[in-house]
């Protein structure tokens, strides 16, 4: 019989202040917030302790699906990094191995290449002139410009990928960048 009475019974708001370890004002701003309701001063004590302790249930329920929601977004953070470092070993690996260059070791072969071009057509005036003065007409003239012309594109034919001229690039190129890190590192 007393479990009915205690499932009715009223009391006033200092007293669910005093149960809760509240103020009076904060009672009503739970009522307020439609936690309980509160009726000429009087609340229905057992109602509004359940209430409020469902609420704090939902609160950590809700707190605890947010950090797992946090966990799974960092693991997800995470597996991608260590992708991310991953598929940068396995690039670096392959450049390392001379299977892969950067653009920028590309670039300092093909400037090697044009420089070398370049000199040698420069070369060709001097190396041509007293040929081409000396000789008797200008179909002779043409074939000894044409001969020269065919010995610059022969040379320049010849190239072959050097394996160790990249490697070496590499090496300078990780030696700096190790500097500028230290440098980096340093300067924090």
């Amino acid at each position: 019989m007393q479990g009915s009475k205690l499932a009715t019974e009223k009391g006033s708001v200092s007293d669910l202040a005093c149960l809760l370890g509240f103020t009076a004002r904060r009672i009503y701003q739970f009522a307020q917030d439609g936690m309980f309701s509160i009726e000429d001063g009087k609340v229905n004590l057992p109602e509004a302790v359940q209430s409020y302790i469902g609420a704090l249930r939902r609160q950590v329920e809700g707190k605890d699906e947010k950090a797992e929601e946090a966990d799974k977004d960092k693991r997800i953070a995470e597996a991608k990094l260590k992708q991310a470092n991953a598929d940068i070993a396995e690039l670096e690996l392959k450049e390392l191995q001379g299977k892969m260059h950067r653009s920028e070791d590309v670039e300092t072969i093909m400037m090697d290449i044009l420089f070398s071009v370049r000199s040698a057509l420069k070369a060709l005036p001097g190396r041509l002139a007293v040929d081409v003065a000396a000789a008797e007409n200008a179909a002779e003239a043409s074939k000894i410009i044409e001969r020269e012309v065919h010995l610059v594109m022969s040379e320049l034919s010849e190239y072959k990928y050097d394996p160790a001229r990249f490697k070496e690039l590499v090496r300078e190129r990780r030696k700096w960048e190790r500097k500028e890190a230290e440098t980096d590192e340093e300067d924090s």
